[in-house]
């Protein structure tokens, strides 16, 4: 009998975990024929839906309506596989596995800590968080006992799946039309982890009388037209108290398909991918540019350095971006969530002066960084393979839900979900 494995996820959300959650289908849905596969859609924050009418948008419908039949039945599932914040992952099966965008500060919340040790394997999506969710320590107390814990740690085995790539045919984006040949592009919500303002800010700075663009790909977490009335008050504010400027910013508002996204990331006047982050999971926006062979100029830190790095003739492994230093100090007040981003937690601070030299650089020497991301995407083509990735997540998955059993007993974790449904 086929072994039932409950997917719970944002499948259907504009986000980062939403894409995790599609990857990972896709992964089971390829190379899972031994596995029956439901699933629960969750929302995520307040980002938008997924549209689009093909054959994966509804497979998917018919796995959430499959879900339900089964769920209202209360039978129970031999292993769930849960993809979000380690807050919210729960046992709800035999075999439970925890897959998280990970971590973008120096250490994790105590409350992952305690949840990751409830799953039987966690999956992250970059080396970075596997080490800091793997160091990160603190002082428990045992429930049961009453007795503290020095150095209470995760001891579940925890494993890294980076992203695939994926090459599109281009879309073109009507209504973009760049006054100057040469441009830049940022990709990041409008939020202090993006550090967009700054992003905006020091390229006004460094290119006040240059003919030089910047395209601002952004939202603050829908794409509705209240929305982009608040990015646009947002960047009016930023723009108008930085002065007369030659330079030029574009704001691209809403969801673009990925084939328009490439359009973006080869749009012959578009000439490299800025990002000042805080931190990254992973940095999606990064590996798209790197994909498609455009330059990029940001800091080496946290998730994306699974990914900027390119052996060169000598196959020593060296950056192929114009790296921007940085200092790792403690995250801003205003940027500490309880239970995932720690008041003590530190991470990426971009430093203004090197930001600025760098963006100067590439737009003097532009030949050279393109060569280095011209390396780069081959490298990256050929290490993050569509099909090799999907079939390392799925291995990573079976691996761990092969020795699983269906047991009656897990149904009491389920009963919140039975509910929701009934």
């Amino acid at each position: 009998m086929k072994k039932k494995i409950l997917v719970r996820g944002p499948a259907l959300s504009r986000s980062g975990y939403g894409e995790h959650t599609r990857f990972l289908l896709r992964s089971l849905r390829t190379h899972g024929d031994d596995y029956d596969l439901y699933l629960i859609n969750v929302p995520w924050g307040q980002t938008g839906c997924n549209i689009e009418d093909d054959d994966e948008r509804r497979w998917t419908d018919s796995l959430i309506l499959k879900t339900v039949e089964y769920i209202q039945q209360k039978k129970p599932f031999d292993a769930s596989i849960q993809v979000t914040i380690p807050n919210e992952w729960e046992k709800l099966a035999p075999i439970n596995i925890g897959v998280t965008a990970g971590i973008e500060t120096t250490k994790v919340a105590p409350i992952w800590l305690a949840k990751g040790n409830e799953m039987d394997k966690i999956i992250v999506v970059s080396n970075h968080s596997k080490q800091v969710y793997e160091t990160s320590i603190c002082n428990a107390q045992d429930s049961s006992t009453g007795q503290t814990i020095d150095n209470y740690r995760c001891e579940t085995p925890i494993e890294v799946v980076n992203y695939p790539a994926r090459k599109y045919d281009p879309q073109e984006i009507e209504g973009l039309e760049l006054e100057f040949d040469y441009n830049l592009l940022a990709v990041a919500q409008w939020g202090p982890r993006k550090n967009l303002e700054n992003t905006i800010r020091w390229f006004v700075d460094e290119f006040k009388d240059d003919e030089v663009g910047l395209v601002v790909k952004t939202n603050l977490a829908k794409d509705s037209l209240m929305d982009r009335r608040v990015i646009e008050q947002n960047m009016r504010g930023l723009i108008h108290s930085l002065g007369e400027k030659r330079c030029k910013i574009y704001l691209l508002h809403g969801h673009l398909t990925a084939p328009q996204m490439t359009y973006l990331y080869n749009h012959k006047k578009i000439k490299s991918l800025v990002s000042l982050s805080h931190g990254e999971g992973f940095g999606l926006p990064l590996f798209e540019a790197a994909c498609n062979g455009l330059p990029i100029i940001a800091p080496l830190w946290s998730g994306q350095t699974d990914f900027l790095y390119a052996p060169n003739k000598n196959g020593k492994m060296r950056p192929q971006i114009a790296k921007v230093n940085y200092a790792i100090q403690p995250v801003q007040p205003q940027c500490v969530w309880e239970g995932v981003i720690q008041a003590d937690a530190m991470w990426c601070f971009p430093h203004e002066k090197d930001y600025k030299k760098q963006l100067r650089e590439v737009y003097s020497n532009y030949g050279r960084f393109k060569s280095s991301a011209k390396r780069l995407q081959k490298y990256v083509l050929k290490e993050f393979e569509y099909d090799k990735q999907h079939k390392l997540f799925a291995d990573e998955i079976f691996e761990c839900v092969g020795e699983s059993n269906s047991s009656e007993t897990w149904l009491a974790e389920i009963e919140d979900i039975i509910k929701e449904y009934e």
